[in-house]
């Protein structure tokens, strides 16, 4: 999605029409997640450029105000940290533009009644909450249904899909948002988007359907660096996607606009197909004769690089124009990138355009994927049954598994008969003639083993505790009397191998561990459920360990997940003398609201990059560097401190406060190739992390991926 500063700029240099300007405006404040001071001064710099129409500006700074509000309202802040901006009055600066001030607010008023956006209330009912995305039909809002709160309802939340403005004038659009609520009714599939109704405000024209939590595919896609998952990995995308089709086709719909941004993969690892805003009915059923009334394609809403020739040619609509677009959405899905380059399928058919075989698909799957790519749908893969039966060979190993497995089970009961007659016949040829014998060789083979699983662990305890094992004698002399315990010459080393897996275990830690002789020493960070205690007994039970001397940190519970990406980092970092670091001023990582934040930071011996994030409590990275801010994040070898912020408050802290964490990753090159967001989810930005950390580790060696953990703890001024 566009910024606020290039949806601004294409509006008035012409290439956004005012109704595509609104329609756009609320994605774009939610794609920004630059906080609303950062979005106000935006704002302003560009209205002061090239003044925007008074009602404009004001219903942007008006969508902006609500975002502020908004979160204040919900307990928090712009940011957990923020960046002092002097920010000229706007108030002053829009009245200097407008010229008349009340024409500018009566203009603003009269906008207001056909715009809506965060903030807005749709028929005194449903909060437009937060902007989830902008489709070729309307704008996706996630929205507070009041009457569910009323009712202590444990899920108030739905999606709404507002008509987008510029499509209110068509004298079929409403049609067609009718038409996709009663389509959506009728596919009631568990990988299709639940739709419940759809109403009007007014001029306002929306639909209503379940909230979904997660991401849409093309999200994962976009991620940067991504190359690609390996087919095990991407067959339960494949197979949702396949069924939520399938179901559709069966039923006589054909989706006619699928592409990444309408496959939605919920935080439940679920697999939803959305929109289905411009499915035609293929098969004319006796209940939908209103069908032949209004053609949906009539609005001209498609993806180009997903549609198939024939639904760019208008022909009828056929189920193989869906499997086109669901291979080019596989073959992006494995290798990262489109078949064809994001080429229209015509221009790619004219260019006469091969896609290349994906790695790490076998013959047969990629004869599926090939066909169902095809540019002709004489030749294209039939049915999306036929390409899921082809190109899942996880089902058709279980299946071959399975046929295996019964013959197997056969063969074992004829083998278990034929035993179990011999059995009988033996057992009593043996009862007569050695009745003292009945345990037979099945019962030594019990006794054998018995003694086997006792001795192992006897054996061990020899090995590393001999002070305890060494009075069980020997086998080979009798040995009934008692052995001196060895001299501690003779003791096992305590070796750091042999403490590494026990340090692993322990969950959501990044501990390392120094040893000499039979002391024991680890510091680090470790969970505050697990607690140092526990950690303590664990260790000093472990063979050959005398003392253990702990230096370990707490970490919020919450920030397991960030221990789990970047622990063998940290690991590694500290085993090395902590070769890069963090610190955090003050030491004691204590700090109050409104107090400055400022990190000093040493580079490792090499020349390096650094990355410094901040975790906060509510979920979200601030990336502080590389940021705007702190752009240039090059370290020379050795180098340092470099110090990062300022006591003139380059970043503040500010509510919510809590048990929060500063890290610091180095690299041997740039992270990322472009700025990330000022502020993103955490989860988002930890998946990113970690592939892109697994392609540098690659590249340039393991080694050169060091991480430090600063933990601090905020809280309020006192009044």
């Amino acid at each position: 999605m566009a910024s606020l500063a290039r949806v601004i700029l294409d509006f008035q240099s012409g290439e956004l029409s005012r109704d595509e300007f609104v329609a756009q405006l609320d994605s774009a404040l939610a794609t920004e997640q630059l906080g609303p001071t950062r979005l106000l001064e935006t704002l302003y710099a560009a209205h002061h450029k090239s003044p925007l129409p008074d009602d404009l500006y004001l219903e942007v700074r008006r969508r902006i105000e609500l975002l502020r509000v908004s979160n204040v309202a919900a307990g928090g802040d712009e940011t957990g940290i923020q960046t002092t901006v002097d920010l000229p009055s706007l108030r002053s600066a829009s009245a200097g533009s407008a010229g008349n001030a009340g024409s500018a607010s009566t203009a603003g008023s009269s906008a207001h009644e056909t715009i809506k956006g965060i903030g807005d209330t749709l028929n005194n009912r449903f909060v437009l909450e937060e902007c989830l995305g902008v489709g070729g039909m309307g704008t996706v809002y996630k929205a507070l249904d009041l009457r569910k709160l009323e009712a202590s309802d444990r899920k108030p939340y739905l999606a709404i899909k507002v008509l987008n403005v510029q499509f209110r004038g068509n004298p079929n659009s409403l049609v067609a948002l009718q038409r996709e609520a009663r389509k959506a009714q009728v596919l009631a599939h568990r990988n299709i988007i639940t739709v419940y109704d759809f109403d009007r405000d007014g001029p306002i024209v929306y639909l209503t359907m379940e909230y979904l939590s997660g991401k849409p595919l093309s999200q994962l896609l976009r991620t940067p660096g991504y190359q690609g998952m390996p087919v095990r990995a991407a067959l339960p995308i494949v197979r949702g996607m396949c069924a939520a089709l399938a179901y559709a086709h069966e039923r006589g719909f054909v989706h006619c606009d699928f592409k990444p941004a309408n496959v939605f993969l919920t935080t439940n690892a679920e697999v939803k197909v959305i929109d289905f805003g411009i499915a035609r009915v293929f098969q004319r059923p006796e209940e939908e004769s209103d069908a032949t009334v209004f053609d949906p394609g009539s609005l001209g809403a498609l993806t180009p690089a997903y549609a198939s020739p024939e639904m760019i040619e208008h022909p009828e609509p056929d189920p193989r124009d869906d499997i086109y677009a669901l291979g080019c959405i596989t073959y992006e899905l494995l290798t990262g990138h489109h078949p064809f380059d994001r080429l229209s399928a015509t221009q790619a058919r004219n260019a006469d355009f091969k896609p290349q075989r994906p790695p790490n698909l076998d013959a047969r799957q990629w004869r599926a994927l090939r066909a169902a790519l095809s540019f002709d749908r004489n030749t294209r893969m039939p049915s999306v049954v036929r390409f899921i039966a082809e190109f899942d060979n996880e089902a058709r190993a279980e299946k071959s598994g399975s046929l295996a497995w019964a013959g197997l089970a056969t063969l074992a009961v004829v083998c278990a008969v034929t035993v179990g007659v011999f059995a009988v016949r033996s057992g009593s040829h043996r009862q007569q003639a050695a009745p003292s014998e009945a345990a037979g060789p099945l019962g030594d083979q019990v006794d054998r083993a018995a003694a086997a699983s006792a001795a192992a662990p006897a054996t061990n305890a020899a090995q590393t505790a001999p002070s305890a094992g060494a009075n069980e004698g020997s086998p080979t002399t009798g040995g009934a009397a008692a052995t001196a315990p060895p001299s501690p010459a003779t003791r096992p080393a305590l070796t750091l191998a042999a403490i590494a897996p026990t340090l692993a275990r322990v969950p959501c830690s990044a501990l390392s561990g120094a040893v000499q002789d039979h002391a024991l020493t680890v510091r680090g960070f470790l969970s505050q459920r697990y607690g140092a205690a526990r950690l303590q007994e664990t260790l000093s039970r472990l063979p050959g360990v005398d003392t253990v001397s702990l230096d370990v940190r707490p970490l919020a519970d919450d920030k397991c997940d960030v221990v789990k990406t970047l622990a063998p980092f940290l690991v590694r970092n500290w085993q090395a003398g902590r070769a890069a670091s963090l610190h955090m001023r003050p030491p004691s990582g204590l700090l109050t609201e409104n107090d400055s934040l400022v990190v000093d930071l040493k580079a490792p011996p090499f020349d390096s990059f650094a990355t410094v994030d901040y975790y906060q409590l509510d979920g979200h990275v601030v990336h502080m560097v590389p940021s705007r801010l702190w752009p240039d994040n090059q370290m020379q070898a050795n180098g340092g401190p470099y110090t990062i912020g300022s006591t003139a408050g380059d970043w503040t802290v500010s509510k919510p406060f809590g048990s929060e964490m500063v890290v610091l990753v180095v690299t041997p090159v740039p992270l990322f190739d472009k700025l990330r967001p000022e502020s993103e989810a955490r989860a988002d930005y930890l998946r990113a992390l970690e592939t892109r950390l697994k392609q540098i580790g690659g590249q340039y060696g393991q080694d050169r991926l060091l991480a430090d953990f600063a933990p601090i703890t905020t809280k309020p001024a006192k009044p």
